[in-house]
């Protein structure tokens, strides 16, 4: 092996490392993934928790379960207020589960009951600007929140109602149009570490 070889490094050794850091760090921890809808968290919490050989949870699906109908149906049958019912005793049923990355509903800060739930792992906002989003859920007609409405105005309108909520997080992860979700998982391992103090381990004889 050359000189040159023997110090250039495999981007995927640097991967693999980090990954072992961060699960160190986490210590079985479950991660809970919040955002607005369109952000990518389904997407994105599956490939995070693939990294850290984690399960992974969606809490939509879950309701969607409980419910036997989809987030559409609940919503004209039964009312928001029912859905936010669901969506609360769901993630009370996921709050001890640990190696677990959790992607939740954008709603899902508003009730303060739900932050004793999420604060039992690592919060994760998916920060995606509006018109990012606006793209993305521009044919999307699974939403009940965005039916009958200017898309951007309401995504807009929503935001700025769960801003401060969102910014309570744990770490915020900035996302950008060309990001692909492989490099935001990229971008929330190498910043876990800073929002995490490692646990230091006491020598026996001096316990």
């Amino acid at each position: 092996m050359s000189l040159l070889q023997k110090v250039i490094i495999d981007p995927r050794d640097l991967l693999r490392h980090l990954i072992m850091t961060v699960q160190q760090l986490l210590q079985g921890v479950s991660v809970f993934l919040i955002g607005m809808m369109g952000t990518g968290k389904t997407t994105v919490g599956q490939k995070l928790a693939h990294c850290l050989n984690y399960r992974f949870f969606d809490s939509d699906v879950l309701i969607e379960k409980v419910a036997q109908q989809s987030i559409n149906d609940i919503f004209a049958t039964q009312g928001e207020e029912t859905f936010r019912y669901l969506e609360t005793e769901v993630l009370s049923e996921l709050a001890p589960c640990t190696k677990s990355v959790i992607a939740t509903g954008g709603g899902i800060v508003l009730k303060q009951i739900n932050w004793s739930y999420l604060h039992h792992g690592l919060i994760i906002w998916l920060d995606t600007p509006v018109p990012i989003l606006t793209k993305r859920l521009a044919k999307d007609k699974t939403r009940p929140l965005l039916k009958e409405t200017d898309l951007s105005l309401k995504l807009q309108s929503l935001l700025e109602e769960r801003r401060s909520l969102y910014a309570q997080s744990d770490l915020q992860i900035i996302i950008d149009e060309h990001q692909t979700p492989d490099e935001i998982v990229e971008q929330i391992l190498e910043l876990v570490p800073t929002v995490i103090t490692p646990k230091l381990e006491i020598p026996q004889d001096l316990n």
